[in-house]
């Protein structure tokens, strides 16, 4: 019995964790400190057609590949997700490359909107478990996009004039998490990723085997 009680340990299906949040909210500073304090933790790495950048490495940023490869994938119903960019390139969530972890219980962590989530969710309902995260105020958020400097005032306008239309979408997530302060909005999603690991749906391999053996031994008195 103990060697099946730490197979149930080990042996899980992974979880999708999407997170979303408004520019300027501190999304990109929280998945970073997740991915480095949490090992079986990946991040989903997209493909697109958009040509690639000075310093973007193949496989790291982007899956880097032609039309003529994207539209093979698209008819192959190869992509979870897929998303058209204003800019002409494409870009798209490949099935293999999230299966690869989650059919061996690690979980990957996506940046991904509403659009994105609503596709996931549809595809694999049962693995995706989605994180919205709010700013303390608008003030403070209009604060972070300035202090970035890397958007002129003309962009960070542009941003803060999006922000009701963008943010009313909060209500599609499992969890909403105010992100007042980063380190504790990683705490408070370290907790939810405990929480979604040990869930039924997640364990059955483990658990079948471990409940068949249980239910053995009550038979046998």
């Amino acid at each position: 019995m103990s060697d099946i009680i730490q197979r149930l340990r080990t042996i899980r299906r992974g979880v999708m964790f999407v997170i979303e949040a408004p520019s300027g909210t501190g999304k990109t500073t929280v998945i970073k400190k997740l991915l480095s304090q949490d090992s079986n933790l990946k991040f989903s790495v997209s493909v697109t057609t958009r040509a690639k950048r000075e310093g973007e490495v193949d496989g790291v940023d982007y899956f880097y590949v032609t039309d003529e490869q994207y539209d093979k994938f698209v008819a192959e119903d190869a992509f979870y997700e897929k998303v058209d960019s204003q800019y002409g390139s494409r870009y798209g969530t490949l099935r293999s490359e999230v299966d690869s972890f989650i059919n061996v219980g690690q979980d990957v962590v996506f940046d991904m909107d509403w659009v994105g989530l609503r596709q996931m969710k549809e595809k694999a309902p049962d693995d995706v478990v989605s994180i919205y995260l709010l700013p303390p105020s608008i003030k403070e958020l209009r604060r972070r996009l300035e202090g970035r400097q890397t958007d002129s005032q003309e962009i960070i306008n542009k941003r803060m004039s999006m922000l009701a239309e963008k943010m009313k979408h909060w209500v599609e997530y499992d969890y909403v998490v105010i992100c007042d302060n980063p380190d504790q909005a990683v705490d408070t999603i370290q907790q939810i990723f405990s929480a979604e690991r040990i869930k039924r749906v997640r364990q059955m391999a483990g658990l079948m085997e471990f409940t068949q053996k249980l239910m053995d031994e009550a038979k046998n008195g």
